[in-house]
């Protein structure tokens, strides 16, 4: 299962529908639909400043996770972004490989 960094901002109705139902009702929002594409929620914290809410999300397919994305983004109320991360040990494994690669220009 990949493990993905949640970055997510409330807009317009979605912060208005945060302050009406707080955060934790949120939170277990998030759990339910993540449970829908066999995933679960890692952290689940809520910031002030540029970004509102940040968390560690495991899903198990990236199709899923573009799916989930799309549904979540679709509302207009919350601008979702998912970066897939990455182990020690993957790391590892890609500087082991040796792709070929030309440059611009080169």
């Amino acid at each position: 299962m990949t493990k993905y960094l949640c970055r997510a901002n409330y807009v317009g109705e979605g912060i208005k529908g945060l302050m009406r139902e707080g955060g934790s009702k949120r939170r277990d929002a998030v759990i339910e639909s993540l449970k829908s594409v066999e995933g679960s929620v890692d952290s689940f914290y809520y910031a002030f400043g540029e970004t509102d809410v940040f968390c560690i999300l495991d899903i198990p397919e990236q199709s899923s996770a573009a799916a989930l994305s799309l549904m979540i983004n679709s509302t207009g109320a919350v601008t979702l972004n998912l970066t897939p991360l990455m182990t020690p040990e993957d790391i590892d494994e890609a500087a082991r490989k040796t792709p070929s690669y030309r440059a611009p220009g080169q």
